[in-house]
């Protein structure tokens, strides 16, 4: 059994005035398990809140692990073009064209997974849609953040490698190898 109170005080005092009522009422009747509506709130979304954690630190690695990933194959990249980057730096080319260069390719690999991610996403929200509170399954605002984070996350990882490749001397690349 159940009972519920609504008082404009403090509910803790509330709370002993009621126990002692129902004891004067019955004796045996025992009164236990006192909560505030806020705890009460709290214990039926705990679980809920519990899962959104876990699932926000899931995202966060696997923003991490993409970028290190992205940054690794950019990296590569560079490697692997390190003859045609001197060559190129040999001609003429600024350090500037370079980097445009780096980063246009990086970010065309990066613009093409986050369309199939968007994609994908798109496709498995309606799995999702009962773990979602006062969210649409297809929220804008969501997509366009996390989008927005993982181009930004992509720009960064291919600058690195972009910025090493503008520092390749053509003497050295050209023997490379």
């Amino acid at each position: 059994m159940s009972l519920v109170i609504r008082g404009s005080q403090d509910p803790k005092p509330l709370a002993a005035a009621v126990r002692s009522e129902v004891q004067v009422l019955d004796p045996n009747l025992p009164v236990s398990n006192i909560k505030t509506i806020g705890e009460m709130i709290n214990e039926r979304i705990s679980a809920k809140r519990l899962m959104t954690y876990i699932l926000a630190v899931f995202g966060l690695i696997a923003l991490l692990l993409a970028s290190v990933g992205i940054y690794g194959v950019m990296s590569y990249a560079v490697t692997q073009r390190t003859q045609e980057i001197g060559v190129r730096m040999a001609l003429g080319a600024q350090a500037v064209d370079v980097l445009k260069l780096v980063i246009k390719n990086g970010m065309t690999m990066a613009l093409i997974g986050v369309a199939i991610g968007l994609a994908g996403a798109y496709a498995l929200t309606r799995l999702l849609a009962n773990l979602l509170f006062k969210v649409a399954p297809t929220d804008l605002l969501t997509f366009a953040l996390v989008t927005g984070a993982l181009i930004v996350v992509a720009l960064f990882a291919c600058f690195i490698p972009a910025r090493r490749a503008t520092k390749v001397d053509p003497l050295v690349a050209l023997r490379y190898e």
